[in-house]
């Protein structure tokens, strides 16, 4: 998944963004912060849930700024996109499906296939295993 902040008054930032490679640290981070276990988080970025989202931001530019505070993280919704790659999406899918999951979810992951960029190597699942 990719994951671009673009600041009104700074260049983008792109982060590939793979929920299996957080520490646990950070996903005890998220959790804490939204209030939700992790998987409940990882479907919440992907159903666009802004505080997710912004939880998601601030563990991912925290490796880069160590001070930066939650708090301090503001930004128009506009600056933050989240993408699936189309394996990605096609894996999503499937899982959503074998598991009986939320199949509006998986209509909405479907719409953005054509526009999805390409994978670059083995797709992986964009939700926690």
């Amino acid at each position: 998944m990719k994951v671009t902040y673009t600041p009104e008054d700074g260049d983008p930032q792109v982060f590939d963004y793979n929920p299996n490679k957080l520490l646990s640290a950070e996903r005890e981070a998220l959790e804490k912060r939204t209030g939700r276990s992790f998987n409940e988080f990882a479907m919440g970025v992907l159903k666009g849930n802004a505080l997710c989202r912004r939880a998601l931001l601030h563990v991912l530019l925290k490796r880069q700024h160590p001070t930066l505070a939650f708090d301090d993280l503001d930004f128009c919704w506009d600056e933050l996109t989240v993408e699936m790659t189309k394996g990605e999406i096609t894996l999503a899918v499937a899982r959503l499906r074998e598991k009986n999951g939320d199949e509006d979810l998986a209509e909405s992951m479907l719409k953005a296939y054509d526009d999805a960029p390409d994978d670059e190597g083995k797709a992986r699942l964009p939700f926690a295993v």
